[in-house]
């Protein structure tokens, strides 16, 4: 059975896999996001990936260590994804959930809108 493609794009951005990324995303990529602090908009795979997930999202020093849920689905044509994952940084423990709907055309994602919850911080055992 194959992975539904939005939980291949999930698990990749978790993976912190760039090859992968730009092997869904159609090269000239119809892309928009909503993180607390800003709006995103761009036009080319190559910028969704290293400017914007990699480049402003999750840098080199987020370690992204789990993926704590994937929920997917559709609707009418748009695929739907959820996802949940926890990041370390040098700045503690953090969940970051977002929500992406993804239009596909040619096998690959060629519309893609993310809401992103931000870095929320998860609260330390005390001992």
């Amino acid at each position: 059975m194959e992975i539904p493609v939005g939980e291949r794009f999930a698990r990749a951005v978790a993976a912190k896999d760039t090859q992968t990324l730009l092997g869904l995303l159609d090269p000239q990529i119809d892309f928009r996001a909503m993180t607390p602090g800003r709006f995103w908009e761009e036009s080319s795979a190559s910028a969704v990936v290293n400017d914007v997930i990699f480049g402003h999202w999750f840098e080199p020093t987020d370690q992204i260590e789990a993926i704590e849920g994937i929920e997917h689905g559709m609707v009418v044509d748009r695929h739907r994804v959820g996802y949940r994952f926890r990041v370390t940084n040098d700045d503690g423990t953090y969940t970051v959930e977002q929500q992406a709907y993804i239009g596909v055309q040619d096998d690959c994602i060629s519309w893609l809108r993310i809401m992103c919850s931000g870095y929320r911080p998860v609260e330390q055992p005390t001992a």
